[in-house]
């Protein structure tokens, strides 16, 4: 089979190799037909990892992707997969928390082999069902919409309010849909880049604006008060900063940017006299199905994939989602 492989910081090699052995018991064969670029897959491809966790082996990169079950109880029809195989039995999975597993293996980073291959085997309990009106792309978009459902709950947001995105990129992109979703009074946006603040207007925020002014335009359109609740989205200091100037006293914060280093710091007078709440954003939580829904009732996945490319050309898809010129790329496996 065909796939790609992340042999060092913007080493991506494309080869053919052994096709992936039989699944056992509870797990599928499946054939990948769309993946999508992540934010965090792009901080492998450029800085050969995430905070403590490095390249240690060449491995094959990709998260976001839907499929074709060859085998198992889904045999002959496409899903969307869970890239995230947790324990089950820890203390946090019996909890109902997955994402917070401390052993969860994730698809693409680390030592296991994600989705940029034509076959691979996953478990059974972690395939979803596409409804026939869902393309592949915007079945390998389900993760990041779950994602963004996540960070939506994380971040408190309710009906009524009014809440700050900080990011436009992608998942910022999911994550204003999402809130405006959620009953939101008014929805800002943040980006640096012009043509994300015009695809975040496309999608229905109340203001797209650039980092330099866009704490003193939101106070000003809130008299002066501030948003109720921020979800951050771009993992850098400055975005942070952003969402701390841009909040109303007691207003909930929640972090959901991958920084580029393993830290991350605030203005701490600012918000430790507005008595902020900062909570973290850890990927997503058992989210497919309300993913699904959102999907198929109004939230155009389709509508942010900016590029597509065959696996053939994954380091130059790479090099280009790198380089933030559009939207999403979406690398296209077989179909």
């Amino acid at each position: 089979m065909l796939a790609a492989r992340l042999h060092g910081v913007g080493d991506l090699r494309v080869y053919r190799e052994l096709d992936p052995d039989a699944p056992r018991p509870g797990w599928s064969l499946l054939a990948v037909t769309s993946v999508g670029i992540c934010g965090s897959d792009l901080h492998w491809f450029t800085d050969g990892g995430i905070g403590e966790n490095r390249i240690e082996r060449p491995v094959v990169p990709g998260h976001e992707f839907a499929a074709v079950a060859l085998t198992g109880p889904l045999a002959g029809r496409r899903v969307a997969v869970d890239p995230a195989i947790t324990c089950q039995n820890c203390e946090m999975c019996r909890a109902g928390f997955h994402n917070l597993c401390p052993t969860v293996e994730f698809a693409g980073h680390g030592t296991l082999d994600g989705a940029l291959r034509e076959h691979l085997v996953w478990p059974d309990h972690l395939l979803h069902p596409l409804p026939d009106d869902l393309s592949d792309d915007a079945g390998a978009l389900l993760e990041p919409l779950g994602v963004a459902v996540h960070a939506v709950g994380v971040g408190h947001v309710r009906p009524g309010i009014d809440v700050l995105v900080v990011g436009g990129g992608p998942i910022g992109v999911l994550t204003a849909q999402v809130v405006r979703r959620s009953g939101a009074r008014r929805v800002f946006l943040v980006e640096p880049l012009a043509h994300r603040r015009a695809t975040a207007l496309r999608v229905g925020v109340d203001a797209a604006l650039a980092p330099e002014a866009a704490a003193d335009e939101i106070l000003d359109a809130t008299d002066g008060r501030g948003v109720d609740a921020v979800i951050e989205m771009a993992g850098t200091d400055a975005a942070i900063a952003t969402a701390v100037a841009a909040s109303r006293p007691g207003a909930r914060i929640a972090l959901g940017g991958i920084p580029s280093e393993d830290s991350s710091s605030f203005p701490a007078a600012a918000a430790r006299r507005k008595g902020l709440t900062f909570a973290m954003v850890r990927r997503m939580n058992d989210t497919y199905r309300q993913a699904i829904e959102l999907a198929t009732s109004g939230i155009d996945l389709d509508a942010i994939v900016s590029q597509r490319r065959p696996l053939t050309e994954a380091a130059d898809a790479f090099s280009s989602a790198a380089q933030r010129c559009g939207d999403k790329v979406v690398i296209t496996v077989s179909g």
